[in-house]
């Protein structure tokens, strides 16, 4: 059977990019900057982005266009004879389940509070009921499976429906207003009565704030949002290099998908920081910030319903093309995996994924303990954990060694795939980094995350 491929390069770059933007920029980003001497932090990982990402997000790349397989057969494809690369491809397919168990949970908050905002039902609501909707929502496994469910069966149909009929086109209408409406957004926020304080805040250097959280752990937030807003590490950008040509050279294909995503995490804090100050709402409140700072700067200005409104469907359209990039990664690995059509594929996988979603969402009310709270305090902040700080460093350190070792497919090998065609080019120079120094700074960083999420038990 003949693989699928993208009809255009723009569709890569916004599949691409649309896999890289979702919640880690709206709902984590925004937090973690705040909690990280803003500016210092911000700085930080656009270092991290360049110096990690972009390199690693090549390297995924060119290990799915250069074998044309899913990633799961993608290392059998590319690997000598008698190596044992192609372990890591299972790895990737359960790093893209574990992320979907809870992914679809908090894409289902998404669209619950668009329901919620797009009916009325926040109007009128000071901080403390803004605060309460959300708690009323976290406690409902009722309510919180319904939305986990709908996200499921929307990405599944998506899916379904085929490459360039179902992923791309939607995608492409979905990102387009992704990002047109979050620069009307800013633009808004930016003429609020906090927005100097606000953008002080976020932008401008804060030794002192960072000093408070710990030098290293901001440095380790830096790395891991870096991972985690390019979902790196679990194959989930490799099929989309296998779906392409060789016209456009990885590195810069890479760049423009690093661009975008950066653009939209960048402007989620210039949408949120000037609210937090004009609104009086704590910067650092954790992933609630966006539930119940939002909330509030649309129930305070002009037309607020509607932009409340606009602004949730976006944020859904921005979490729901992350899932469909995981989902056809999932989708068309069982496909080569086991040799079943598009179609059974999907219907399989709506099943296992609706079921792997329940204990996400029954952590935070019927399933709650304290078994959990050295992650965080519920299920999700376990399944988070294993993903951001093992599934993505590791996975990304794997396809890293793959593409400069000798005993792996090789520095030639890898430099000639991601050099095909006209773009950025990876230079010569640039292996010596990527060999020997790059492989280090990552384990390094897992190796402290590791330590600083357990170090209360030492």
């Amino acid at each position: 059977m003949e693989r699928e491929k993208l009809k255009s390069r723009l569709g890569f770059i916004l599949l691409s990019a649309g896999c890289a933007i979702g919640i880690g920029n709206v709902w984590k980003f925004p937090y973690i900057a705040g909690q990280g001497g803003g500016g210092t932090f911000v700085l930080f990982y656009l270092i991290f982005l360049v110096i990690l990402g972009l390199p690693i997000l090549s390297m995924e790349f060119a290990v799915g266009r250069a074998a044309q397989k899913s990633p799961i057969k993608a290392y059998q494809a590319l690997e000598k004879p008698g190596q044992k690369w192609h372990i890591h491809g299972y790895f990737t397919l359960i790093g893209c389940y574990l992320l979907m168990m809870y992914y679809t949970c908090v894409t289902g908050w998404m669209l619950h509070y668009f329901y919620l905002t797009a009916s009325g039902r926040l109007e009128g609501l000071d901080t403390a009921g803004v605060e309460s909707a959300y708690n009323s929502m976290l406690s409902s496994p009722k309510t919180m499976a319904f939305w986990t469910i709908l996200v499921v069966i929307l990405g599944i149909i998506v899916c379904a429906k085929g490459l360039q009929n179902g992923l791309e086109k939607v995608t492409k209408i979905m990102m387009v207003a992704l990002l047109f409406v979050m620069i009307i957004l800013a633009v808004n926020s930016l003429t609020m009565e906090g927005a100097k304080e606000g953008l002080s805040y976020y932008l401008l250097p804060d030794f002192e704030r960072m000093k408070e959280v710990g030098v290293a752990q901001t440095l380790v937030s830096a790395m891991n949002q870096s991972f985690f807003t390019l979902s790196l590490g679990i194959g989930a950008m490799a099929i989309f290099g296998s779906y392409i040509d060789k016209k456009h050279s990885l590195l810069g294909e890479s760049a423009r998908v690093v661009v975008l995503d950066t653009f939209v995490a960048i402007s989620a804090g210039l949408i949120i920081f000037p609210a937090c100050f004009t609104y009086n709402v704590d910067q650092t409140s954790g992933p609630s910030l966006i539930f119940i700072t939002l909330p509030n700067i649309f129930s305070n200005m002009p037309l607020g319903r509607l932009w409340g409104s606009i602004f949730f469907i976006f944020m859904s359209f921005a979490a729901l093309s992350t899932i469909f990039a995981v989902f056809e990664n999932i989708i068309s690995c069982t496909m080569e995996l086991t040799g079943i059509s598009r179609k059974k594929s999907s219907a399989i996988n709506c099943v296992l994924i609706a079921l792997l979603s329940v204990p996400c969402v029954l952590g935070f009310n019927l399933w709650q303990s304290d078994a959990f709270s050295i992650f965080g305090g519920t299920i999700m902040d376990l399944e988070d954990f294993l993903v951001s700080n093992i599934f993505l460093p590791l996975g990304s350190l794997i396809y890293l060694l793959f593409c400069t070792s000798k005993h792996g497919w090789g520095w030639k090998n890898f430099m000639a795939e991601a050099n095909s065609g006209t773009g950025l080019k990876i230079k010569n120079w640039m292996r010596v980094y990527l060999t020997y120094v790059l492989p280090f700074i990552v384990l390094f960083i897992f190796g402290f995350g590791i330590y600083d999420k357990f170090k209360t038990l030492f």
